[in-house]
């Protein structure tokens, strides 16, 4: 067994669409960290899917949802932290607005 410490999400502005951010390809996935935070000037929010191989980001999978963020607010997800992700499993997200969330995560990939 190899485990691997890993950026799963490099830091990047969230999308206003639904997105996979990180798929667990040929690994088991855990997540040591997720933050998020609002740089703009106004409230935002974000959702959070953890979804399995087999299924697809929707509210059988929703962790957080439409987590409101103030303005120059950083949230760090302890509903997320710790959490596995089986082969295939992947990370999905949905910010309110296009411009406003910078999101990151790191974790360990177990091979």
């Amino acid at each position: 067994m190899t485990v691997t410490v890993i950026v799963l999400i490099p830091a990047k502005i969230a999308e206003a669409t639904q997105t996979t951010q990180y798929t667990a390809t040929g690994v088991t996935t855990l997540i040591d960290k997720f933050t998020a935070t609002n740089f703009s000037a106004v409230a935002a929010t974000i959702s959070v899917n953890l979804v399995t191989s087999a299924d697809t980001a929707g509210n059988n999978n929703l962790i957080v949802k439409t987590k409101t963020l103030q303005a120059g607010e950083t949230y760090t997800f302890p509903e997320i932290v710790g959490a596995a992700l089986a082969a295939s499993g992947f990370i999905s997200t949905i910010a309110g607005t296009a411009t406003s969330i910078n999101i990151r995560a790191s974790g360990r990939e177990i091979s």
